[in-house]
């Protein structure tokens, strides 16, 4: 079935457009003549056009229903040429043939539901799937993304959406075998990683400082540096501990002989080889010795410490170094401190070489600098690996980020992969089965288009329209087989061709025929059974009165099958600007049963044409209709309009609608009394709309606007319009 009708862009219906929604089974739809009725049945038969690009058409279901479309179109394109189409319909068939394409077609039917309930099982299967990711998706961005984008963004590039998002994270979950890793250690990584490309460090040099410790631990500096006790002036000298005062003063003693101790002239050649014995060549050796190892401790501390603080400058200077440089600052300060306390033990062991020293050892603190410079090496190669591999590293950085977030939320992710399968488990299955009854159903229709082929015949529609056209009075003309097989033609009674002498009303009369008859069979023996959607646009142009009911009654009979679910015939839309002929062909008598109609009229101001909706309520209350109700509810008023109210009635009804006298009214009649009735009443109306009514109030009682009222209704019953008539005081006929 059709389910939505949207217009736009064509013809009077504008960028806005309109819309035509949630049809059911039976749709009637008014509109004055030019508003754009014929633009939808003209859509409707052809939606590919491309004047209807910005049309679109919605349906239950997605397999396609042909849908017949009455409208000048259709008269245009089927008369003209002097020939009709043939309709092949089920009418030779015997009743065992008929009963089994019936049987075949109700089994077709079932099938066709079942899918339908399961396509709608599987409509709400997706539809919750869709709903549950969508929920994840949400979940994903808000909770995970929004969670770490500001220290991994990087690692989220390519994904930087909900939806990319959301399968990334999906297919990380299933597919990511990396280890997983604590959060801390991530974020260190990225930071080297994520951002600027980062660019190599140079590796601080490696401190030499064995040289030092061997000569802080040279046995030298505890010796008691003393001259040679066996001569002379050692006891002297050994006496008043002078060792080194003597040792210093030697240096000044010249090739004079004035003494540098006391000033005199007491040097003499025997006391100069005393000193020299005393401070004898071991003497002479251990102070070369220790000058020479202080000027080398000297020179090696002022090396070391000079290199260890081009180190801090540098390693303060960069913004990521590896070297712990607060705790090397601490250990070079106590090596600068400590060298110095060194370097002045050194120099009193120089000037008294008697004296034992204890230099301070630098071991530990140079050990310690040692090993911060080895412990930001290593950093420092981690960290010339990742520049070297930078690619690498960092697609395995990324890769294990996902793996940490997937591994935090194992749990929701889970339970949505379960929920996920669970649907689309469902959704296959359905799939599967739907596939089966299309499978089942396909086959069961060429079951029955094959029996088709074998009981039917163009000449059924033959007799049918020739019967119609007799039973309402056209006798001139009748439809027979042409000379080209499967086809008709119109002929008079002579045998000429009778297509190009019809008039407007009986071109427009047999053209519907026609179409009904198509409506209920088909154009080749295949389509015979096919659903189809009907599509009526004003079929009663040209068509008097009585032709108007019948066309009414033949599409109301189409209804009544729609209604009870019999036939092929699916759904209905019928488009009319006329109120009597609207009101007929949607009248809906209380037996009826099943789906009720819906209502829309299209209006058209400054050349837009808008639609309104009245759902199940008809929007057409004519002034016809309001007579009637005056005359239904009499007794609620004062019955003094009732005079007028039943002229205009009859005049509308015979006289306008069906060209009647007043003369044939009154001759409808057998008997002398009910014609005299009729034409006091015919007077009485006629009089009733020209004269004031206060005096025929008086002399109207009750009893006689009732006798009337009887009178009235027998006018309708002797010209066979009963039905009208309690159609109209809603009546429930005797039948049913």
């Amino acid at each position: 079935m059709i389910k939505k009708i949207n217009l736009k862009q064509v013809a009077t219906y504008d960028t806005d457009g309109a819309q035509i929604d949630n049809l059911k089974k039976i749709n009637f739809i008014y509109g004055a003549n030019g508003c754009g009725k014929t633009t939808i049945s003209n859509y409707l038969q052809n939606p590919k056009d491309t004047k209807y690009e910005d049309c679109t058409l919605e349906t239950e279901n997605t397999q396609e229903i042909k849908t017949l479309v009455y409208n000048k179109e259709f008269r245009n394109r089927n008369f003209g040429k002097g020939k009709l189409g043939g309709i092949f319909t089920l009418g030779e068939a015997t009743n065992e043939e008929i009963k089994t394409i019936e049987e075949k077609i109700e089994i077709s039917k079932t099938l066709k539901a079942d899918e339908r309930r399961m396509r709608e099982t599987l409509e709400s299967q997706i539809q919750k799937k869709e709903t549950l990711m969508l929920d994840f998706k949400e979940f994903s961005w808000k909770k995970i993304y929004k969670k770490y984008e500001p220290i991994f963004k990087d690692a989220f590039v390519g994904s930087i959406s909900k939806e990319k998002f959301k399968d990334r994270l999906l297919q990380e979950s299933t597919n990511n075998i990396s280890p997983i890793s604590t959060f801390d250690s991530l974020k260190a990584k990225a930071k080297t990683i994520f951002g600027e490309v980062p660019q190599s460090i140079f590796s601080i040099n490696e401190i030499e400082f064995n040289k030092i410790l061997e000569i802080e631990n040279t046995p030298i500096w505890q010796k008691i540096i003393v001259g040679k006790s066996d001569v002379d002036i050692a006891k002297l000298i050994q006496k008043l501990n002078i060792n080194d005062w003597v040792n210093e003063g030697r240096t000044y003693i010249q090739d004079d002989k004035n003494c540098p101790f006391c000033q005199q002239k007491t040097i003499t050649k025997d006391f100069k080889n005393q000193l020299d014995s005393f401070f004898d060549d071991v003497f002479v050796e251990d102070i070369k010795l220790i000058k020479e190892l202080k000027e080398g401790y000297n020179l090696l501390t002022s090396n070391l410490i000079h290199e260890l603080n081009t180190i801090e400058s540098n390693q303060r200077s960069l913004s990521d170094t590896k070297l712990n440089i607060e705790k090397f600052s601490a250990c070079l300060k106590t090596v600068i401190s400590l060298s110095t306390t060194n370097n002045q033990l050194l120099n009193n062991k120089i000037k008294e070489p008697s004296r034992s020293i204890e230099l301070v050892k630098l071991k530990e603190q140079l050990e310690l600098i040692s090993g911060l410079i080895t412990d930001a090496n290593f950093e420092i190669k981690k960290h010339n690996d990742i520049v070297v591999n930078f690619k690498v590293e960092k697609e395995k950085l990324i890769q294990l980020i996902w793996k940490y977030i997937a591994d935090e939320f194992s749990t929701e992710l889970g339970k949505f992969n379960t929920e996920n399968k669970g649907f689309q488990k469902g959704i296959d299955s359905l799939n599967g089965k739907i596939e089966a009854k299309l499978k089942d159903f396909n086959l069961l229709n060429s079951e029955i288009k094959n029996l088709n082929k074998n009981v039917t015949s163009i000449q059924p529609t033959i007799d049918e329209i020739n019967r119609l056209l007799k039973t309402y009075g056209f006798t001139n003309f009748k439809i027979v087989p042409a000379d080209d097989e499967g086809f008709y033609q119109i002929k008079r009674e002579d045998g000429t061709i009778a297509e190009t002498t019809l008039s407007e009303g009986e071109i427009t009369f047999i053209t519907f025929l026609y179409y009904l008859q198509l409506a209920k069979g088909g154009e080749s023996e295949d389509t015979v059974t096919d659903e189809r959607i009907l599509v009526i646009d004003d079929p009663i142009c040209s068509l008097d009165s009585n032709i108007l009911f019948v066309v009414s009654t033949l599409i109301k009979e189409i209804i009544k099958g729609i209604k009870s679910g019999k036939g092929n015939i699916k759904q209905i839309i019928v488009l009319t600007h006329n109120i009597y002929f609207h009101k007929e062909v949607s009248y809906e008598d209380r037996k009826d049963r099943g789906e009720k109609a819906l209502y829309w009229i299209i209006r058209k101001n400054q050349n837009r044409s808008t639609i309104q909706s009245y759902g199940e309520k008809n929007p057409i209350k004519s002034s016809y209709e309001l007579l009637w109700r005056e005359i239904k509810e009499w007794q609620k008023s004062s019955g003094i309009t009732i005079q007028n109210t039943m002229r205009r009635i009859l005049e509308n009804f015979f006289n306008i609608l069906g060209n009647k006298r007043n003369d044939f009214l009154v001759d409808k009649f057998s008997s002398a009394e009910e014609k005299s009735i009729c034409r006091s009443l015919l007077s009485w109306t006629n009089e009733g709309s020209h004269t004031f009514p206060d005096d025929l109030f008086v002399e109207t009682p009750e009893e006689t606007i009732s006798r009337y009222l009887v009178v009235f209704k027998n006018i309708f019953t002797h010209t066979e319009n009963k039905g009208h008539y309690n159609m109209m005081m809603e009546i429930k006929s005797e039948d049913d």
